[in-house]
């Protein structure tokens, strides 16, 4: 039986659209009316991670995936819903009490060329986190540590003086890797960590994180437009749109029977060799704001299946078998 590592539960977050410098200077100075508009980038999320698995959450650009991970580890506050590391509610706690998961709870960042200090050495970068955890660690324990875990992400130890720039992405990304590792968490949260490597080093850093998650049990938040990755990587898979996990599921299964019509248009547009006579799926329609939240389903002004119900009553997640689900009218009504 897996065990609850992170559980997430009706999880909303909404910016709003007059906290920019810019919209506030305006309204102060009269030119410009304030508006009470929102953008809803989480729309009531409900997920559960397990110990040791690859949790992987795909979907187009602005369906909330960054702001899921960026909520969960307390970079910004949800605006409703919880959020419990394994029986402890931490949404609500503060940097301070946040201290003791910061060493269990790493993020790995999508940009190499930005998430690494440029005046720090590689040095400074993986004992700082070291230090400050494991403050009984001599000089020498932490200069050890550093130069096991440098070797285990496969960059010399005699680059540990050398700053950010003297590496190429690939490095970058793998010591950002590292300094994840360097506190020896329990849960990484990936936000498109290989979105801007080339193919070559991509599966390289993949690779690498398999081989720790395999030493470490670790657990991973994964992140990614890539589907090939995604069927390599994952354990299961949460497919979003506009806010809301509309599948969840089984890798093998979400990519031999997916079951929500979302997915299976972003299924339809992978490559495939074997496959001489399937044709990707068009959506028609325009991709709904998300300024203005759906009464209904999410997906409905693009879903060839939508009917009455579609636009007037939000689908609930429905078990469709003991490890998967999927939020979908037509499903529930034998429409598809």
């Amino acid at each position: 039986m897996a065990t609850p590592l992170i559980q997430i539960s009706g999880l909303e977050k909404s910016f709003s659209t007059n906290e920019s410098w810019l919209g506030q200077w305006c309204f102060r100075q009269g030119k410009l009316a304030r508006h009470k508009d929102s953008v809803h980038a989480l729309n009531g999320v409900n997920l559960t991670i397990n110990q040791g698995e690859t949790l992987c959450v795909v979907g187009e650009t602005g369906c909330g995936k960054s702001t899921l991970a960026r909520a969960i580890m307390g970079l910004t506050q949800p605006t409703a819903g919880e959020i419990h590391y394994l029986d402890q509610r931490i949404d609500q706690l503060n940097d301070r009490q946040r201290m003791f998961f910061r060493r269990r709870m790493q993020m790995v960042f999508q940009n190499p060329y930005a998430s690494l200090n440029p005046r720090m050495t590689v040095y400074q970068t993986l004992s700082e986190p070291i230090a400050f955890h494991q403050p009984q660690l001599s000089r020498i324990e932490i200069d050890e540590k550093i130069e096991t875990l440098l070797a285990s992400v496969g960059i010399s130890a005699s680059s540990s003086d050398s700053y950010p720039h003297e590496f190429s992405g690939g490095q970058r990304q793998r010591i950002s890797l590292a300094r994840a590792l360097s506190v020896e968490p329990d849960f990484i949260v990936a936000d498109e960590p290989l979105s801007a490597l080339d193919v070559s080093v991509q599966a390289q850093v993949l690779n690498l994180m398999i081989d720790k998650q395999a030493e470490r049990n670790l657990s991973y938040l994964f992140i990614t437009h890539d589907l090939a990755v995604v069927e390599h990587f994952a354990t299961r898979v949460a497919v979003m749109y506009l806010g809301r996990v509309c599948e969840l599921a089984p890798t093998k299964e979400l990519f031999s029977s997916p079951k929500h019509p979302y997915t299976r248009a972003l299924l339809s547009a992978i490559p495939r060799l074997d496959s001489t006579t399937a044709q990707p799926i068009r959506l028609i329609g325009e991709v709904p704001t998300p300024i203005e939240k759906p009464i209904g389903c999410v997906f409905q002004a693009r879903c060839p299946h939508a009917n009455q119900r579609c636009y007037e009553e939000l689908p609930k997640m429905l078990l469709q078998s003991d490890s998967s689900s999927v939020a979908c009218h037509a499903i529930e009504e034998g429409r598809i």
